[in-house]
Parts: C-alpha cells; structure tokens; sequence
C-alpha cells in the first residue's frame, strides 16, 4: 500500500522558476512542497544558460515576457544586494555591422522603450571604439541595465527563504502520474519509496518537462495541452579573460538572440546560444559547430583567438513554437483557461525566465 500524503500547495520542478513561486507562496503562509525530478536543483535549463540579467529590450509591448522581465529585473537586482548574491550590471551592446542591421537596431530601440527599459541610446562606430576597442560595429544600442548573475547562488538563496517559510524541498521524485479529484489534484510519485499526493493546489513548473506532466495528468483537457519544441543551444569558451567590458549581442535571429559574448562574473568570455532543434534531451556540444560560431564572433571581433575557442556546455530552450514560428509568449494558464481549480501550469519558460522569476512567482500567487 502507497503511502498518501494531502498538501496545500505542490510545486513540480525545481529550477530558479520553480524555487521562487515555492519561495513566494511560503511567504505568504501556504503549506509548500516542491518535487524535484533529479538529486540537485536547476539541474537542466536553470544552470545551462547565460547567467543574464536581461533588461526586457525585445519583447512585444504588453506581452508577459515584456512585463514579467522588466518588473523582474528591478525586484532581482535588488533581491542580489538585499542578500548578497554575486553579480554584476556591466550593461550590453547590440551591434550593427552592416546597413541593413543598422536600420534593425531602430525597431529593437523602438521596442525596448515602449517597454520602459531605462537608458538605452545608440552608440556610433567610433564612440564604440572608445568604449570597447576590439569591438568591430557600425553603430549598437546600449543598455546600460543589463547584467549577470551567479544563478546557483540565486537559487540556493530562494531556496533558503522557502525552507525558512516553511516549504519543504522533496528531490528524485519525478511525477508519473496525475488525476483531477474532488479533494484536488493527485499526483503517483516515483521517489525512493513511491507515495501518492493530493494538493489543493499544484503549480507545474517542470520546465521541459512541463508539457509531458500535463499529458499525464487523466481528464486534464487535451485541447489545452500546446505544441512544444526543443531548441538546443550550444555555447563554446575562451580560457583567457576577454578584452570587453560590455556583453556584446549581434541583432536576434529566428529562435534567439544569435550568438553573443557574455561574461562570468569572472571576466571569462563564453559564447552562445546557437540554434539547433532537437527531439530528444541530449547535452554535448558538437565540436562541429565551432566554424560557425567562429564566423559569427568574428563579425563584431575580427581579431577573436580562433585557436583557443573550446565547447563549454549546452542547455535546452522549451519552445512553443517550432523552426518555422515566431513570437511566442510565456504561457501561464490557470482555471479561466483550462478549467481545472488550483492548477497553474508554466509552459515555454525560457529566457528572460532567470530575470523573471521573481515577478512570475508574484504573478503565479495571484492565480492559485
């Protein structure tokens, strides 16, 4: 016999998403279970990714991934200073090198301030070369709020708000099953000793697996569970300090912001996210990439050290849209749009879903 336990609210996932919505639902006096599918948090999306603190540029005004990043940005920075969470805002450049993406960064400019992105203005050639000399662009807007962050940091100091709060982090216990009751939402986990919980309330943010929790969940409606795709991003490294003080972002490309220099907090230089779909999780860099992410860097950094470009890691966007689609927005759905009491589902949480995490776990607490 299972043992059943009953649980206020449950949280599926533990990435940086995850950990903040069980963080805030804690704050506000909720009984917290979060289920980890693995032995460690953040393990996929959460610690394979650029470590950016973006400032909300790109996203259509009004959209969530707008508002959720703007707001989210100004309540991390000042989460990071209230406890001590390593980072940095060293600020971005988003570089023309050519006529045609010279008119593009007017839209992108256009867009970014209809969204209230602070201080960005566009920067000509040689005012480039004085800010960053090795630097090769016609023109780039500047966004002066941009930063990086420490995210195991991060998520370890959520983590202690919601254990302090009360919430309990449960891990290798992957969600088998699920099925909508009259008690709640029961869900069969696979933990060492499998059990049975019923919650009030479940908010599924298991990331790429979000939308294969779904399809477990019997009498979930089907019509409700999206499209999902897998975009792969691979990102290769130098061993040397970078000669840049700005990350430096060429303009955005179909499926994500093109292939781009950021820093760690160490000043090390990594590149990436390209582009690649998948069908399968699979985390090895493909050393076979490495000609075009040398052609792509040497567009704004002719003098880039191609020898000692190496694969660093890769990590798995979630998609609601394929190779061929455009925009798309976070999807938050709740009981107005599925029909089901006490079930909010993240789906296609990918960038700026770091920045927004904060402001998306204010947004989930509304919904529940």
């Amino acid at each position: 016999m299972l043992e059943h336990y009953h649980a206020d609210c449950v949280i599926i996932g533990g990435g940086v998403v995850g950990i903040a919505v069980a963080r805030q639902l804690a704050l506000l006096g909720r009984e917290v279970w979060l289920l980890e599918a693995t032995s460690e948090l953040g393990s996929e999306t959460s610690s394979r990714n650029s470590e950016v603190i973006h400032a909300g540029i790109y996203y259509p005004k009004g959209s969530l991934k707008a508002t959720l990043c703007v707001e989210g940005r100004r309540k991390l920075y000042n989460y990071c200073e209230l406890h001590n969470v390593p980072f940095k805002q060293c600020g971005k450049l988003i570089v023309a090198t050519n006529d045609e993406q010279a008119t593009e960064l007017d839209k992108i400019l256009a867009k970014g301030r209809g969204n209230d992105v602070e201080g960005l203005e566009i920067l000509s050639g040689a005012q480039l070369k004085i800010l960053e000399p090795e630097l090769s662009a016609l023109s780039a807007i500047r966004s002066p709020s941009t930063g990086i962050i420490d995210s195991h940091q991060l998520m370890l100091q959520l983590k202690h708000d919601a254990e302090q709060s009360g919430a309990q982090f449960v891990f290798n216990s992957p969600v088998v099953s699920g099925e909508i009751t009259g008690a709640g939402i029961e869900l069969l986990i696979n933990h060492q000793a499998p059990f049975k919980l019923t919650a009030k309330s479940v908010v599924n943010s298991a990331g790429l697996d979000a939308v294969n929790v779904l399809s477990k969940i019997k009498n979930f409606p089907s019509q409700c569970i999206p499209a999902f795709y897998m975009a792969k991003g691979n990102y290769f490294s130098l061993p040397s300090k970078a000669p840049f003080n700005h990350l430096i972002y060429p303009v955005p490309e179909p499926g994500g912001l093109g292939i781009h220099l950021t820093l760690d907090l160490a000043g090390q230089a990594r590149f990436g996210p390209d582009v690649e779909w998948v069908t399968e999780k699979s985390y090895p860099v493909d050393v076979l990439r490495k000609a075009h992410f040398e052609a792509a860097i040497q567009q704004y950094w002719p003098t880039v050290p191609k020898a000692q470009l190496q694969p660093a890691y890769a990590g798995i966007r979630p998609k609601l849209s394929g190779p061929d689609g455009g925009f798309e927005d976070f999807m938050i759905q709740d009981a107005s749009m599925h029909g089901v009491s006490g079930l909010v589902n993240l789906l296609g949480i990918e960038s700026p879903g770091l920045t927004s995490s904060l402001s998306i776990a204010e947004y989930v607490a509304t919904r529940i």
